[in-house]
């Protein structure tokens, strides 16, 4: 599922308790905003860091090898692209299980 413009908000929403981002629809401000953000944990608070990657469900393995693979390129690019792809596949989890709206008042708990 590709980052579109009305996947934002929800990504927005997700890591506003992590990462202070701006209030946009831009792909691309949003990604260099928590890129920027990413980037000032790594020098600052690495640890908090590795929390908030934690939580937001990107394994140490994923994150060594894309950091690896991908050498001399800015880390938080890589990084914030890793959680936007994350939270991108979560969205995708919820609306594939969502339960149908319809469902007749006999059926429902």
């Amino acid at each position: 599922m590709p980052l579109s413009e009305e996947n934002i908000p929800f990504i927005q929403d997700q890591l506003s308790g992590d990462f202070n981002l701006p209030l946009t629809n831009d792909k691309q401000q949003l990604t260099d905003a928590l890129s920027a953000a990413v980037n000032q944990l790594i020098q600052t608070d690495f640890a908090r860091l590795i929390n908030i990657l934690y939580r937001i469900d990107i394994s140490e393995k994923t994150l060594k090898e894309t950091l690896e693979r991908q050498a001399g390129q800015d880390a938080g690019q890589l990084i914030a692209g890793l959680i936007i792809e994350r939270q991108l596949q979560k969205l995708k989890l919820r609306a594939q299980f969502k339960p149908p709206e319809n469902i007749p008042d006999d059926d429902k708990w």
